[in-house]
């Protein structure tokens, strides 16, 4: 009969530990977050709503985006949003009115796609990628409560995430038969700034993505590791940047060649994926596809202002067994 303390001791897997050097200042960005003044700006309430034709009170976009934020920072049912939003507004005695759920519900169908928040000063380097979050329909509640077969639907949502600070610098949600490569183009449309380097994962590698991020600049660093059956091409023509990453790896291994690269800035894009997860949801509520749009945008729009109210300065100390 094999040991136990031998055992334990082949299943231990060393880890990397990681110290936060600004505590005092994350910590209370934490709590920052869960104050309603991040979430109620004063600049939404003084445009909050007009009077319409018939003296009914026509909300603007900003309030039902400042609902639909709400919502998405503390998890609400959007009845329970409307119930906390008249309250906050009772409490500040102010004589504009919180929309109700319903007209939340259908304005977000028709509300533009928020815009990410506003990218750091150029030149970025920009990671990208993408992840599956489940739409909970009919076909699912039949599963949980009968047990019957369905397929599951999901939606893919492609990001493009700011090395340097973590944010969110663009976003597109399709559905779940979208190839990750036709979405670098729109993604990097959306980024003003200027681009210096791209990282992703394998999956885009390709034609498609290279000729994307020239249409954008053609002095752009792309960084993706090509196909391990890829083939350099440089005795038909001159390399190009693929040419050169197979090379590197050919002569030196993948890994020095990820080292050489900063390829491994990548996993930020991974982190963030599971902040999103962890603090919007990996599920999507609404169930038209437009709705689901500006569902995923607030998610986003609501993750970056958690980011700059509280982002640990984090730093490798040493390894360790667990």
């Amino acid at each position: 009969m094999p040991n136990k303390h031998n055992t334990d001791r082949r299943h231990h897997i060393a880890k990397m530990k990681f110290k936060v050097q600004n505590w005092p200042e994350y910590e209370a960005g934490l709590r920052r977050r869960g104050s309603l003044t991040l979430w109620i700006e004063d600049a939404a309430l003084a445009q909050w709503q007009s009077v319409g034709p018939r003296g009914q009170a026509r909300y603007q976009g900003i309030a039902i985006e400042t609902c639909l934020m709400l919502r998405a920072a503390f998890k609400m049912a959007l009845r329970q949003t409307e119930g906390l939003m008249a309250s906050v507004l009772t409490l500040m005695n102010l004589t504009i009115s919180a929309p109700d759920h319903t007209t939340v519900s259908r304005r977000s169908v028709r509300l533009p796609i928020m815009k990410s928040a506003p990218a750091p000063k150029g030149p970025l380097h920009v990671l990208i990628d993408s992840t599956g979050l489940e739409v909970f329909g009919a076909g699912q509640w039949l599963v949980a409560k009968h047990g019957a077969k369905s397929r599951r639907t999901w939606r893919k949502l492609h990001l493009a995430v700011d090395a340097d600070s973590g944010m969110i610098v663009a976003q597109v949600l399709t559905d779940q038969h979208m190839d990750d490569a036709s979405q670098v183009g729109p993604l990097l449309t959306q980024i003003e700034e200027e681009i210096e380097k791209v990282i992703a994962d394998g999956a885009y590698d390709g034609a498609p993505t290279y000729q994307a991020i020239a249409q954008r600049g053609a002095d752009i660093e792309v960084v993706i590791p090509p196909r391990k059956t890829a083939v350099s091409a440089t005795e038909s023509r001159s390399p190009n940047q693929r040419d050169r990453h197979l090379d590197l790896i050919n002569a030196e291994g993948r890994l020095a060649w990820q080292k050489a690269t900063g390829y491994g800035q990548r996993a930020l894009v991974e982190t963030t994926m599971g902040r999103y997860k962890s603090l919007i949801g990996p599920r999507l509520r609404a169930r038209g596809f437009a709705a689901q749009q500006t569902e995923a945008g607030i998610g986003v729009a609501v993750l970056n202002r958690m980011l700059a109210a509280a982002r640990p300065n984090s730093v490798r100390s040493q390894k360790m067994a667990s």
